[in-house]
């Protein structure tokens, strides 16, 4: 089939090489503009731009879908498939309309569960066990239209939401292509999604990665993987912000207040409402990362001293 991908981030880019690898014929790829980036904040091409400069294939920046020069070259193509991972714009009827067989889009959890921007956080963040990812037609509305497949993945006790993330990036690329291969061939049925089990993955804040010393200890490893490595999950220390890595749980530490500070041999451990857990990486502002009990030797942790 004639083909333009439509995605954005690094997660796209597996489906992109399952493409361009399928006999697919890939025409261009459709992107969000250039913006700025990094420290210096220099404006530069998305990983799904620069991917396809690299391989000399048409790279198509509209500021918005329903922009009529992108849409004039959409119909110019004469796409008969747009396949879509992370675009992080909504496409309007007037696009969906243009490719032959639409625009099918692949999304990492297993609809209806887990609508929106940030389906694998969620997973993680809400304690999942299974997760996976869906192939399913564009519509109008948010990740409502048809299913045509899925596949399961375990969520490991020790999975950060970009260990998932990238996971199911490389299983959902063949996913994506089986099913597109199934449209040329006219054999893909896409089934309507059960109106049970609707939940919505809004984007998580960085206000959202604050961590409450006062929840149990699960609920915050839980909400620490969720949010590494973005947007990263913080407390304050002395007043001043600090990043923290994945924590691990200690079944039989000492009683702490929550967000109560216990620098051991080898160890730091937090209190929480429940037991304690044991700090993994911390970052101050300006700093590396380093091992959490390097950084309380730095910092020289006193007694009664607490995150919050």
């Amino acid at each position: 089939m004639r083909l333009v991908f439509a995605g954005t981030p690094a997660v796209a880019l597996p489906a992109l090489d399952a493409i361009a690898g399928s006999g697919h014929d890939l025409l261009a790829v459709v992107t969000r503009p250039d913006a700025p980036a990094g420290r210096g904040r220099g404006v530069r091409r998305s990983p799904v731009g620069a991917w396809a400069d690299e391989r000399g294939i048409e790279v198509l920046t509209p500021d918005r879908p329903q922009d009529p020069e992108f849409l004039a070259r959409l119909g110019e193509l004469a796409v008969d498939c747009v396949p879509v991972v992370a675009y992080g714009a909504l496409v309007p009827p007037a696009a969906l309309e243009i490719p032959r067989h639409g625009w099918v889009n692949l999304h990492f959890s297993l609809l209806p569960a887990w609508r929106g921007a940030a389906p694998v956080q969620h997973a993680v963040l809400h304690g999942d066990e299974i997760t996976g990812a869906s192939v399913f037609q564009l519509e109008q509305g948010l990740d409502t239209g048809p299913v045509f497949g899925t596949l399961t993945d375990e969520i490991r006790a020790t999975d950060t939401a970009g260990d998932l993330l990238d996971r199911l990036a490389r299983s959902g690329a063949g996913l994506l292509v089986a099913v597109l291969d199934a449209i040329e061939a006219g054999t893909a049925r896409a089934r309507p999604q059960p109106p049970d089990g609707v939940s919505t993955a809004p984007k998580l804040t960085v206000e959202d990665a604050r961590v409450p010393w006062s929840d149990p200890a699960f609920a915050i490893d839980r909400r620490i993987r969720a949010c590494t490595p973005a947007p990263g999950a913080w407390s304050t220390f002395r007043d001043e912000r600090v990043k923290l890595g994945p924590v691990t749980l200690v079944a039989n530490g000492p009683q702490l207040a929550p967000g109560a500070l216990l620098a051991e041999r080898g160890r730091v451990l937090v209190g929480t409402a429940t037991t304690p857990v044991a700090l993994g990486e911390v970052r101050a502002a300006g700093k590396r990362a380093m091992p959490a009990a390097d950084w309380a030797r730095g910092v020289r942790v006193g007694s009664g001293e607490a995150l919050a």
